[in-house]
């Protein structure tokens, strides 16, 4: 990755923390059925990075499913844990503090292009069960409408490395990925609108005035096609993947281990345990 381009990544991946509120407030959730088709009918031990204030944790926790939310920001777990009541993890998708083979789904909403992308498989590889699923879902407005397309020339166009095959492409514990593409529409009233822009990373990014500008044009828009106290109805479509664990890291490491006979504790210990409640690494 370009180095100038992963420093702005990083930056703008900070910028969550100052408007957890909005976020809470303006983003949509995600349609059930790719909710389901993400973490599968039955129960199962689900960890969940990127979580940001739980829009797709509270689905996944409705469908009987056990899990373990994490984001490295703490304002938004905050607001995760505030609604639903459940144990969180503040870390990075880069180094997980959880045991090898604990979970069953690795699930990331609207979040993997933030991740440093080769590190943070390495750990979702090592922390998932040989035959789990790494699944990921993107939202995208629908620009066929023409108030929505207007939304995108007033808001802008941020690109996102969200190329899924490139992502995984030359791994050797990943399979192909499996799509799925579903559609939605999110209700939104004025302050949902202008909250849905303000928690835009680039518009956090912007100086004062430029995203008074902004969201001022949002509102004027908002008046222009509102409907009433009813407000609007974003359509989005919503994209969605699914890559199964093949030979976990961690595996490798145990067979690596027997073949010259030596006794590594730490990769036996990971595997005669997978069915263990996910435990915290103990602090360096």
């Amino acid at each position: 990755m370009d180095p100038d381009a992963d420093d702005l990544r990083r930056q703008r991946s900070r910028t969550f923390s100052q408007v957890a509120e909005a976020y809470d407030h303006g983003r949509p959730t995600y349609p059930e059925r790719a909710v389901r088709w993400l973490s599968g009918a039955e129960p199962r031990r689900v960890l969940e990075l990127g979580a940001g204030t739980g829009k797709l944790t509270e689905q996944l926790v409705a469908l009987g499913h056990r899990v373990t939310p994490t984001d490295p920001s703490g304002p938004m777990l905050t607001r995760l844990v505030r609604r639903l009541g459940t144990a969180s993890a503040q870390c990075a998708a880069e180094r997980l503090p959880f045991r090898a083979g604990s979970f069953d789904v690795v699930v990331v909403a609207q979040a993997f292009h933030w991740f440093d992308t080769q590190p943070a498989l390495a750990e979702i590889a090592r922390v998932l069960r040989v035959g789990g699923s790494l699944s990921l879902v993107w939202n995208y407005r629908d620009e066929r409408v023409p108030w929505v397309r207007r939304l995108s020339d007033l808001i802008g166009r941020e690109p996102q490395d969200d190329d899924v095959d490139a992502a995984l492409a030359g791994r050797t514990d990943f399979e192909a990925p499996e799509r799925a593409t579903y559609r939605f529409w999110q209700d939104l009233d004025e302050e949902g609108l202008v909250d849905l822009v303000a928690s835009r990373s680039y518009v956090v990014a912007m100086d004062a005035a430029e995203r008074a500008r902004v969201l001022a044009g949002v509102r004027e828009l908002y008046a222009s096609y509102g409907r009433g106290p009813h407000g609007m109805r974003l359509p989005y479509t919503t994209q969605c993947y699914r890559s199964r664990l093949m030979q976990g890291s961690y595996e490798a490491s145990w067979h690596r281990g027997a073949s010259d006979g030596s006794d590594s504790g730490a990769a036996r210990s990971a595997t005669s345990t997978p069915n263990e409640t996910p435990r915290p690494r103990p602090p360096a």
